[in-house]
């Protein structure tokens, strides 16, 4: 087992050259000249204004909770951990985004200089890095913890710092980079679209830049560390879960065994064979890249979780474990692709259509059609990830069937390499195509982008649903660590729904979700107040801008929007991670578990909502400007702006922080649970 200990690190650097080798392949492409290149270079240095603004304020949020950690545990070890998985996060955002800003305008230059499959290739390229890093930093941090003393029954509750880590930065990174990118999506699309009547992405809109900008700060770095989270969150929680096995369980599930050693390293060693399943999946994509853009980033996604499938089989068989944990792993690989497809259909088939059609009546049909959707959305996504429980629970032996479902959320994270490559391809198809339209390369360049964005929309989507799901799964592991962790301290402790504090908990726990997204709805409502005022003055007061033969000021609302952003993000974050200890060290370990569970249900139901219906507005208005029900500046096109407005903060700032304040509030309890009483 020694020897095998050395895999999880190895296997993160094999992952690291991986994405080195991919990004000089990006950076040998042409990356163009001229407006081109003026306009690549503003966006590049927007984002990384913004990134090394936020992690400032982030070093300095970190370096108090080190400081309690540190004095809480009077030892080196959950500090030091929860260090390396701030740093990881940190490292993993920052290189998907630096990355993706070189690859979007070598895709605009390859769109126009080589057509639809060299750009595909090079923006799903762009994408890769970041999914490769995500599970290489992962692997790296985790594996070499576990390494050092994830062993150590001593102190092997350490590495649970390791994912508090991540999940402060991918919750800070999340919701910043949301309201940045949204602020200056709506200011931008309501003062452009709808009342100057120029299209989306023009060189005269002075809220163009900061909206490339956002892209690359909020859909790639920030749902780069929210994915980095939830991937380790699951290794985390399912180590934890398998230390605590008696030792006849663990003779049940690894025959002969006298400890949990296998058990524990058993997702590390399926994240390991998943990180290279990855790489094979992302070298099909590329051999496809000829064929229709969907249908090979649909073949790269589904071949790596069926070669996953297999290599499981190969990891479980050589740990020569119960081969029912197989079947866990097959559950969680399989739930994933359920909602994936569920996803795609709600945000990218008929329902957008329906919403479309709204749109010849005004925006109020088109709200009301967006928000059943919505809600429609969520029911086969739950009914996946309860089935997903129920049978991997079943699977093994009764009071560890909860093994089984953090196994079965390391099987649906285990590819994650590939699912956040297609994630990141969106905003870097995204961006090309921006690029494209300011700097005036034609119609024809700017169908083959249309046309890879309109992909990366649906993947985008796609990656949104995956995420909440496995955020999901992964929390409830935590969660279930959480109880056995607890159970050690506290003699009889259960969260048991007819205890007064359990209930009042999930109550409270209910609460969060619906807190927090009022807040980051309201941040991107105010500061797209400041936007769309800061556009409208500069069409006033700046003569010829709307001509088109005077240049906008696009600085200006970068730094409306980073303002808005670094202001409005601490709330957020300061909520998800003390109010588990506020409820934990007041009121005791029930309610805080009850917290969990209320905030776990709402969080979900709320993010799947809220993630496919501002998906689906969105797609709508794309179906629209395709030259459908009247087209681009049509009564019914402005009605579907309107509605995609409203979904931009849903799909991309509120949505997506509820997977992250779930998982940020069951890890912080994790963390905390031996200091309860």
């Amino acid at each position: 087992m020694k020897d095998l200990l050395l895999m999880p690190p190895i296997m993160g650097g094999i992952g690291l050259i991986a994405a080195f080798l991919i990004f000089g392949f990006i950076k040998k492409q042409d990356a163009g000249t001229g407006k081109v290149q003026q306009i690549a270079d503003s966006i590049h240095l927007g984002a990384m204004v913004f990134m090394r603004r936020e992690y400032s304020i982030l070093f300095m949020f970190a370096a108090a909770l080190t400081i309690f950690l540190f004095v809480s545990f009077q030892s080196w070890h959950t500090p030091v951990a929860f260090i390396v998985g701030a740093l990881c996060s940190a490292v993993a955002g920052y290189i998907g985004m630096y990355t993706a800003t070189h690859a979007n305008v070598r895709t605009t230059v390859a769109a126009n200089q080589q057509g639809a499959s060299q750009a595909l290739s090079v923006a799903f390229f762009g994408g890769s890095i970041m999914g490769l890093t995500v599970a290489a930093m992962g692997l790296l941090g985790l594996g070499g913890l576990y390494l050092l003393f994830g062993a150590d029954p001593e102190h092997a509750e350490a590495i649970h710092g390791f994912g508090m880590g991540a999940s402060t930065v991918a919750l800070f990174s999340r919701v910043g980079g949301g309201i940045f990118t949204k602020s200056a999506d709506v200011g931008a699309d309501l003062v452009g679209k709808v009342e100057a009547g120029i299209p989306e992405d023009d060189p005269r809109n002075p809220g163009v830049i900061a909206d490339n900008v956002g892209d690359n700060v909020g859909d790639v770095a920030g749902m780069g560390s929210d994915i980095f989270e939830s991937y380790c969150g699951s290794m985390i929680a399912t180590i934890a879960i398998a230390s605590a096995m008696s030792v006849a369980t663990v003779a049940e599930l690894s025959p002969g065994a006298t400890s949990a050693e296998k058990l524990m390293f058993l997702p590390l060693a399926l994240a390991s064979v998943g990180l290279i399943c990855s790489i094979l999946g992302i070298i099909l994509v590329k051999f496809m890249s000829a064929s229709e853009p969907a249908k090979a980033l649909r073949f790269g996604t589904i071949g790596a979780t069926v070669l996953l499938i297999g290599a499981a089989y190969g990891v479980v068989s050589f740990l020569n474990l119960n081969i029912n944990i197989w079947f866990c792993v097959i559950c969680g690989a399989v739930g994933g692709i359920i909602i994936g497809l569920v996803t795609e259909y709600y945000t990218g088939g008929k329902p957008i259509e329906d919403i479309a059609r709204g749109g010849e009546t005004g925006p109020a049909t088109v709200m009301i059609s967006g928000l059943a959707i919505g809600m429609e959305s969520v029911v086969i996504p739950v009914l996946t990830i309860a089935g997903i429980i129920f049978v991997s629970s079943s699977l093994l032996p009764e009071g560890v069937g909860v093994y089984g479902v953090g196994i079965g959320a390391v099987g649906m994270l285990a590819t994650v390499g590939i699912t956040m490559a297609i994630d990141a391809y969106g905003p870097v198809a995204d961006n090309a195509g921006g690029i494209a339209e300011m700097a005036g390369l034609g119609e024809e360049t700017r169908a083959i982008t249309d046309g890879l964005d309109e992909v990366g929309n649906t993947t985008a989507a796609i990656g949104k649903g995956f995420a909440i799901g496995a955020a999901g799964l992964a929390a409830l592991a935590i969660i279930a660590a959480y109880i056995e962790v607890v159970s050690k301290n506290i003699d009889g402790f259960n969260l048991s729904i007819n205890d007064p504090m359990v209930l009042m908990g999930m109550f409270l726990g209910g609460i969060f979700p619906f807190l927090v997204s009022a807040i980051t709805m309201r941040a991107v409502g105010d500061a797209a107040f400041d936007m769309i005022k800061e556009i409208r003055r500069q069409f006033k007061e700046i003569p010829g801008l709307l001509e088109g033969t005077a240049e906008p000021d696009n600085a200006r609302c970068v730094e409306i929007a980073t303002t808005a952003a670094l202001r409005r993000m601490v709330l957020p974050g300061a909520l998800a991670v003390f109010a588990p200890m506020v409820v934990g060290f007041a009121l005791g370990a029930q309610a805080l578990g009850g917290m969990l569970g209320g905030a776990l249900i709402s969080c979900v139901l709320l993010a799947l909502t809220m993630a496919n219906a501002g998906g689906a507005w969105d797609n709508a208005k794309k179906y629209v400007e395709k030259g459908n029900l009247g087209g681009k500046g049509s009564e019914t096109h402005k009605a579907v702006v309107v509605g995609d407005t409203v979904g931009d903060p849903f799909k991309d700032t509120s949505g997506p922080a509820m997977n992250i304040l779930i998982n940020v509030m069951a890890i912080v309890s994790l963390v905390i649970a031996p200091l309860l009483k």
